[in-house]
C-alpha cells in the first residue's frame, strides 16, 4: 500500500504597510502550521511569524528539494532573534517521488520534536513553482532591491577587489522611492576579532520599470570602489583602524534631509551619486 502523502499550499500574508510586514504561511492539509506550533514557539516568542516572500520565494527558492538536505528557516517569532525568542527551521530533501521535512528545529527550544512531513514531489514542486511566480504582493522599490541583490551576488569579483561583502540590499513598504544597500568591509571577517566596517547607501527609486532600474544601478555601482561611494552606517568600536570614523548614530534614524527630501549618500556630485535611470 502507498502510503498517504502530505499536501502543502504556500500563503503569502500582505497587510498595510504600518499593519506588519509580509510573510509566508506555510498550508499543511489545509492547516496553518506556523499558527499550530505557535504555542511551542521560543521562551520570548507569542507567535511564530513566517518568513519572508522574497527570501522563500525568490529565484533560487529555498524550498525547492534535492537530495542533498538543506535546511530552511521557515519562521521567526517574539524579537527576531533566534537565540532569544526562537526561529523554526527545517530540513528539506527529495526521497524519489517524495519530498521530506524532517530535523525540525528551533534555537530558543531544545526540545522541539515534531514529526516527519512527506509530500508527493509533483504536488510540492508545482505549489512551490507557483508561489514563487506569485508577484501580487511585490512593489516597485521592493523589485528593485531584489534584482539588484541578485545580480550584485553574482558579481563578487567585483567586491572582492575592494574586499567587501554584500550584506543586504532592501527596501520598505513605506518607502516607496528607496532602497537601501549595506555592505561589510574586510570580506571573510568571520570568526575573527579583526575590526570590521559597515558600508551603507541609500539609493533612489523612480516609477521606471524594475528590471531596467536594477540593471542600471548595479552597472553603476560596479563601475567604482564601492567605498568611495558610501557612508559608514557602523561596526565594530576599533573600527577606526580601517581609516574609517564610526558615526555616532545610524544613518537611518537620523531623519531626513532638510526639506524632507531623499538624504543623498554622499553628498551629490557627479561622481558619488547615481544618475538618474532616465539619463542616458
Amino acid at each position: 500500500m502507498i502510503p498517504e502523502t502530505d499536501l502543502l499550499g504556500l500563503s503569502i500574508v500582505c497587510p498595510p504597510p504600518d499593519k506588519g510586514g509580509l510573510e509566508v504561511r506555510t498550508i499543511v492539509n489545509g492547516r496553518d502550521l506556523l499558527a499550530d506550533l505557535s504555542s511551542r514557539g521560543g521562551h520570548g516568542g507569542r507567535r511564530y511569524v513566517g518568513a519572508g516572500p522574497r527570501h522563500l520565494l525568490g529565484r533560487a527558492s529555498p524550498l525547492h528539494a534535492t537530495t542533498t538536505p538543506h535546511e530552511v528557516r521557515l519562521a521567526l517569532s517574539g524579537c527576531g532573534v533566534e537565540e532569544c525568542c526562537g526561529a523554526l527551521y527545517v530540513a528539506v530533501t527529495r526521497d524519489g517521488e517524495q519530498v521530506v521535512w524532517a530535523g525540525w528545529r528551533d534555537p530558543s527550544h531544545q526540545n522541539l520534536d515534531l514529526p516527519e512531513l512527506r509530500f508527493g514531489a509533483a504536488q510540492y514542486e508545482a505549489e512551490v513553482a507557483r508561489a514563487c511566480e506569485e508577484r501580487s504582493w511585490q512593489w516597485p522599490a521592493g523589485e528593485v532591491a531584489q534584482l539588484l541583490e541578485e545580480g550584485l551576488r553574482e558579481r563578487g569579483d567585483w567586491l572582492g577587489r575592494w574586499d567587501c561583502e554584500l550584506e543586504a540590499v532592501w527596501a520598505s513598504r513605506a518607502e516607496p522611492d528607496r532602497i537601501h544597500l549595506v555592505l561589510r568591509h574586510p570580506r571573510d571577517r568571520a570568526d575573527t576579532d579583526r575590526p570590521w566596517i559597515q558600508f551603507g547607501m541609500t539609493l533612489p527609486i523612480s516609477a521606471d520599470g524594475p528590471p531596467g532600474q536594477a540593471e542600471h544601478l548595479e552597472a553603476w555601482l560596479t563601475a567604482r570602489d564601492p567605498r568611495a561611494v558610501a557612508e559608514v552606517w557602523g561596526g565594530t568600536f576599533d573600527a577606526e583602524q580601517l581609516g574609517y570614523p564610526r558615526p555616532s548614530a545610524h544613518p537611518l534614524y537620523m531623519g531626513p534631509a532638510e526639506g524632507g527630501e531623499l538624504r543623498p549618500v554622499p553628498p551629490l556630485d557627479s561622481y558619488t551619486q547615481p544618475p538618474s535611470p532616465c539619463e542616458t
